[in-house]
């Protein structure tokens, strides 16, 4: 495991917004000339209900661009997707963003969040041409819940049991996945040694005791060596989500051979972090990226 040692870190500022604790602010995102936004697009929806994400789209060059699907955090019971607004660095890569909302605990318990996340990815893979995206340069990103939405999107691939909502498209593959302190078990979270979460037990609802569901909605029985590869930053002082979660997703996948990295932020917690130690990490996952072509090496 690379273990790379700052005294408090983070990859995005808005990454804070990714806590159990943490109140909702609404930021404007700063788009680079020539990137164009759409706002409140309605991605997938339900009898009584609808999930909005927002792009943002650079110039077309005539050569489809990457894309980013962001994913907030908040326990799957809070935050919104206009507390997500530090994108400067996959802008500046040339990267389109796709920043999604989700139904939340309150609206609709376990597997709704996950079928929402999935939808988002197939929707922009149905939108592909017209938003001049490449398919196989899909990177999903999120923190604390969001880092869990992020790795079941990315690790179910062409398993469709959430699919339900969004059904018909096939050979899907994210090229990458950025799992920020995410929960990678849920049973663990909900009942484990170290922490309990009220949070799981409550977003797994009627099911918190079905031990097969739960282990259905947990990233960390989906790894094996087709998985995309993942990029994972956790504070080993966390106090929301156990950094240990981290260690066996990482050992997991090193076991199955899918490209991983692992930045342990000593005495990191749990968000929060420094603006002034945004900077290393920012370069870590961007050479991650780099390095897988994503963007397309220069």
């Amino acid at each position: 495991m690379r273990k790379i040692i700052f005294a408090f870190a983070l990859f995005l500022s808005a990454s804070a917004m990714a806590q159990e604790d943490t109140k909702d602010t609404v930021k404007k995102v700063q788009l680079l000339p020539g990137y164009t936004s759409q706002i409140d697009v309605v991605y997938t929806k339900g009898k009584d209900w609808e999930q909005k994400l927002d792009l943002y789209l650079p110039p077309n060059n005539g050569k489809p661009t990457p894309v980013l699907i962001n994913i907030h955090g908040g326990g799957w019971n809070h935050g919104t997707k206009e507390s997500q607004t530090g994108f400067s660095t996959f802008f500046k890569m040339g990267f389109a963003v796709c920043n999604i909302e989700y139904r939340l605990t309150q609206q609709a318990t376990a597997p709704a969040a996950v079928e929402d996340a999935r939808c988002a990815l197939i929707y922009l893979i149905k939108n592909a041409a017209a938003l001049n995206i490449d398919v196989n340069r899909i990177v999903v990103m999120g923190g604390s819940a969001g880092g869990h939405l992020a790795l079941m999107t990315g690790l179910l691939g062409n398993d469709h049991r959430f699919d339900t909502n969004c059904p018909g498209t096939e050979n899907i593959k994210v090229a990458a996945i950025i799992n920020k302190y995410g929960i990678a078990d849920v049973n663990d979270w909900a009942y484990g040694k170290d922490i309990t979460s009220k949070s799981a037990t409550r977003w797994l609802g009627s099911k918190a005791t079905d031990a097969d569901f739960v282990k259905s909605v947990s990233p960390i029985n989906f790894v094996n060596r087709n998985s995309p590869p993942v990029f994972i930053v956790h504070g080993d002082a966390d106090p929301t989500v156990p950094y240990q979660q981290s260690v066996v997703l990482h050992k997991k996948l090193q076991e199955a051979g899918v490209k991983t990295e692992f930045m342990t932020i000593e005495g990191g917690k749990h968000g929060g972090f420094p603006r002034e130690q945004n900077t290393e990490l920012n370069k870590a996952i961007t050479k991650f990226l780099k390095d897988l072509g994503i963007p397309d090496k220069k």
